[in-house]
């Protein structure tokens, strides 16, 4: 799962239109923020090479992981919201990017004709930080969220994030939280949820002339207990579209997900805790799972399998892990998968940032006769070897027990 779609919960949903007024020009004038220190963009690997203070000094002054005091012992998070010291907000206005600072008030004051209200002008990001164990924080590939989250805002016709000012603002977001990120050895991250949204006043349908950017942040444990959960029964959903052909299906919009609530109760109350969406034009392709990427694993080919389509969110998860298959030996193929290849798959997983990898066990299709049709992967009472592989070598990246030879890692400073 892609974590909680808080935008979709306090933001109303609406259909997306093209049908905009014309596109007003976006600047940030050097004079309202400043660029991000070239730290910020510098890799576990390169400080590696370049920083000669040591570990421990290091993180001293940023302060130390896991000394907040919460309502339960750390190891025994959960993912849901908790409260935190603060939250980071800025706004656009007036042509311009203001300077962020830090909130401790978990509220929004929010004019009534805000277009997020109305007209649905929302989109977020979802990415995580890890303490590792010589307690310096590390945050997972944040300048892929920086670059996701303009796509999105030029699709929706919002002020893009510049990437600098999206980095420093995680940095500094986490910085002040420091105390929230959990511990090393404790299974948990600090989650951060970068939300932009129209918040000027429109009636008629156009853009804001107000935006707000903030970033929430709240410690959560594995999203299922022990790390990696038991295979998980899927199903086909026909009687609804998740995304329309040359939509907002490939960006990270609030409405993508209100959308899904629906036939995603429907589901659960029929047993199958996760759903899969096909192809809206022909209802013969797989598209994604409800808020995760869909991959295909074939273990006598080697190959890892993942679909090509405009209306498929790039899951930064998905592009981790296709990465790491590379580095194991395997072919990976973004492409068309049509439902009955998935006969051919040894292992299926939904992947996102919340849980890594959701091991999918079968996924059910019902015919207009009602007669269902399933396809089961490998042992699907069992988590896949190669399953369990990708996310165990994902999670040591993250923690900083195996070499991060990609540079995914951004330290806290």
């Amino acid at each position: 799962m892609r974590g909680l779609s808080i935008a979709a919960a306090v933001l109303s949903a609406a259909v997306l239109s093209n049908a905009f007024a014309p596109s007003f020009v976006v600047t940030a004038p050097p004079r309202r923020h400043h660029h991000a220190p070239s730290l910020l963009r510098m890799s576990a690997v390169e400080e590696e090479q370049t920083t000669t203070s040591t570990s421990s000094s290091s993180s001293s002054a940023v302060g130390k992981p896991g000394t907040a005091e919460l309502d339960v012992p750390w190891s025994e998070l959960g993912f849901e919201f908790r409260p935190t010291k603060s939250h980071a907000r800025l706004t656009f206005k007036d042509g311009e990017w203001g300077e962020p600072e830090m909130v401790e008030a978990p509220y929004i004051n929010l004019h009534i004709g805000a277009t997020a209200l109305h007209y649905g002008q929302a989109c977020f990001e979802g990415l995580k930080a890890f303490a590792h164990e010589d307690e310096n924080v590390y945050i997972f590939r944040p300048d892929e969220n920086a670059k996701r989250l303009q796509s999105s805002c030029e699709r929706i016709m919002m002020p893009p994030v510049p990437h600098d000012l999206f980095m420093k603002v995680c940095n500094d977001v986490v910085k002040d939280n420091i105390a929230y990120v959990p511990p090393y050895g404790s299974g948990g991250a600090l989650y951060l949820r970068p939300l932009l949204f129209g918040s000027g006043p429109r009636i008629g349908l156009q853009p804001a002339d107000e935006y707000t950017f903030l970033i929430m942040v709240i410690p959560v444990g594995d999203y299922y207990k022990g790390g990696l959960a038991s295979p998980v029964d899927a199903l086909i959903i026909d009687d609804y579209d998740r995304a329309a052909p040359r939509g907002v299906g490939n960006v990270k919009v609030a409405g993508n997900y209100a959308a899904d609530l629906l036939p995603n109760m429907q589901g659960k109350k029929k047993g199958f805790p996760i759903s899969l969406y096909l192809d809206a034009a022909t209802q013969s392709l797989v598209e994604e799972f409800s808020t995760s990427n869909f991959v295909g694993i074939d273990n006598d080919a080697k190959k890892y399998i993942t679909p090509i389509s405009p209306s498929v969110l790039p899951s930064i998860t998905n592009k981790s892990l296709m990465t790491i298959a590379k580095d194991e030996g395997y072919e990976v193929e973004t492409r068309d998968i049509p439902v009955e290849e998935m006969e051919r798959f040894d292992e299926v997983v939904a992947c996102g940032t919340a849980v890594v990898v959701t091991p999918v066990g079968s996924v059910t299709r019902f015919g207009k006769d009602g007669e269902p049709t399933k396809y089961e992967f490998g042992d699907s009472d069992k988590v896949g070897a190669k399953t369990q592989k990708l996310y165990n070598r994902v999670r040591a990246i993250q923690l900083g027990e195996e070499e991060d030879k990609w540079g995914w890692n951004v330290k806290v400073q």
